[in-house]
C-alpha cells in the first residue's frame, strides 16, 4: 500500500470540505484490489442504499489484505470519520 502521512490525510478532508475523503476511498480500493481484495468499483458509492453494500465489501477488504479487522475499521470510519480515515491510513502503511 502506498504510504502516506496520516496526520496529511486528516487535515486534507477539512481543507478540501470533504472530498479529499472520497479520492482516499478510491485510491485505496484500487490498492486492496490490486492486492487481491474484492472490492466493487467507487461507481457504486453514489447510489444510495448501494453504497451501504461498497462500504461493507471496502471495509471487508481492508481486513483482506491484512492492514487491520474489517469490522473495526468500519466502526473507525463510521463513528470517527476524518479520524478513522487516519488510523486506517496508518495501518494500510504497515502493509507491505
Amino acid at each position: 500500500m502506498t504510504n502516506k502521512n496520516p496526520f496529511v490525510v486528516f487535515l486534507l478532508v477539512f481543507v478540501t470540505f470533504g472530498i479529499y475523503a472520497l479520492v482516499w476511498y478510491v485510491k485505496a480500493g484500487r490498492e486492496m484490489r490490486r492486492r487481491g481484495a474484492d472490492v466493487p468499483t467507487a461507481w457504486l458509492m453514489i447510489i444510495p442504499i448501494v453504497s451501504i453494500y461498497w462500504f461493507i465489501k471496502w471495509c471487508a477488504g481492508v481486513g483482506k489484505v491484512g492492514a487491520m479487522n474489517g469490522f473495526l475499521a468500519a466502526l473507525l470510519l463510521i463513528f470517527f470519520g476524518p479520524l478513522g480515515m487516519a488510523i486506517v491510513q496508518s495501518q494500510f502503511n504497515n502493509v507491505k
